[in-house]
């Protein structure tokens, strides 16, 4: 086997028309300099990397696109040009047809991983598959220049079995895989640009934006599917079966799934809880950063994300404090000891709002005299706060701490718990 192919590379060699062979170089050295400043052409009109652009914007993915493929195709379409020429001068042409392929690949491999990168954030699984990918495409490369490819495929699709009138080989499986990666990819990076596309949008509400985005990846994800199907060749008919298996599926192993699905939908679409809230569920407290298929992200003070599903927001009662207004009110309970006066010691926690940008005037803060308790007078300082995603401690720290300062220069006292002891017989004197 290596002998024969040893021996068809030296008679190739043997049938080089060296006179030829340079001016093949001299097409190749063309369409490099005219691929180059195609290129440099399309970069002026992309922003440089230095400053801050949008790189999901429309306008900003077609021109990166363009600029990625523009080299390679504007150098194959200088390769293919050249060799018309040459062919209809009399001219060997066998450089620039092994360039053609080469450089057809380069193009659909750059695009490719430029296309994974922005669907899927770069993340460092994605790099892994840009490799799988690039390796893939160049050995269908190297198959079709060898020759091997139709032996291959012959072999491939000799592989499988028939169900009733639908035939599955290997070829097939594979070519339904690539067809599904493909299309699959192309969705996510179009819903991903179209989520983009509705979150600048200012005359939706965040949960018209989450709930349109979401339908949008459904469909695209399902007519994904579909074309996938239709590409190798699959009537959909036969996907009956299919259908009911996974219907049974649901009914025994999935519910949760499904649920956690299907609740997500109803809480984007009714609009109970949308991205910014500020919620509280059993003990966890923060305000929600996104609405996914199968969980919410709930963000605390401490920069932890909790990753809630969709089905305990809706089985569960759950504390929205920005479901209508996004105002709050913060109860702060004070107590005085009987000696002090609590007209003024209400006064100086009435002041102590004065100087506290996040204290709203409308309502404005009012101070009570809740009670007469055991150690003292219990005080409580009412306030409002329209951003409680903010914090809710930090505002309270700032006001009891400027209440505590106005207590200490006017002399009030904090009491805290005493108790009197009264000894009734004392036992008698040891000797």
């Amino acid at each position: 086997m290596l002998n024969e192919y040893l021996d068809k590379a030296l008679a190739w060699l043997e049938r080089v028309d060296y006179a030829a062979f340079a001016w093949e170089l001299v097409v190749l050295a063309l369409a490099f300099v005219v691929a180059l400043a195609v290129h440099r052409y399309l970069s002026r009109f992309l922003p440089g990397s230095g400053l801050a652009t949008d790189s999901h914007n429309i306008k900003h993915l077609t021109l990166r696109s363009l600029q990625r493929i523009a080299f390679p195709l504007s150098m194959l379409l200088g390769a293919v040009v050249g060799r018309a020429v040459l062919g209809a001068l009399g001219q060997q042409v066998l450089l620039l047809r092994l360039a053609v392929p080469l450089l057809l690949s380069l193009a659909v491999i750059r695009l490719v991983v430029y296309v994974l990168r922005k669907a899927f954030d770069s993340r460092p699984q994605i790099k892994a598959w840009e490799s799988v990918i690039s390796t893939g495409i160049w050995i269908l490369v190297a198959m079709h220049l060898m020759g091997w490819l139709p032996r291959v495929t012959a072999a491939l699709d000799a592989v499988g079995f028939t169900v009733g009138t639908l035939r599955i080989s290997l070829f097939t499986v594979l070519e339904l895989v690539l067809a599904v990666g493909i299309l699959m990819v192309l969705a996510a990076w179009l819903s991903r640009v179209i989520e983009l596309q509705l979150a600048r949008s200012e005359s939706l509400s965040p949960g018209v934006k989450v709930g349109l985005g979401k339908t949008i990846k459904l469909l695209l994800y399902a007519l994904a599917g579909i074309l996938s199907l239709e590409a190798v060749g699959i009537d959909l008919s036969a996907l009956t079966v299919f259908g009911g298996a996974l219907g049974v599926g649901i009914g025994f192993g999935l519910q949760r799934i499904a649920s956690n699905f299907i609740s997500g939908f109803i809480l984007v679409f009714d609009g109970s809880i949308q991205p910014g809230d500020v919620i509280s569920i059993n003990d966890k407290f923060g305000w929600v950063q996104e609405l996914r298929a199968r969980y919410i992200v709930v963000r605390d003070r401490d920069g932890v994300e909790t990753l809630i599903p969709n089905e305990n927001l809706i089985t569960s009662e759950v504390i929205n404090w920005s479901y209508s207004d996004p105002r709050v009110r913060l109860k702060m309970p004070v107590q005085i000891s009987y000696a002090d006066d609590p007209e003024q010691a209400m006064q100086l926690m009435l002041d102590a709002t004065a100087n506290v940008s996040r204290v709203l005037r409308d309502p404005e803060p009012a101070a009570r005299l809740i009670g007469f308790g055991d150690n003292g007078i219990d005080l409580e300082l009412r306030i409002w706060i329209r951003d409680p995603q903010q914090g809710v401690a930090n505002v309270r720290s700032e006001v009891n701490l400027t209440i505590w300062r106005g207590f200490r220069d006017a002399g009030i006292t904090i009491p805290f718990p005493q108790r009197d002891l009264w000894v009734k017989d004392m036992p008698p004197a040891q000797t």
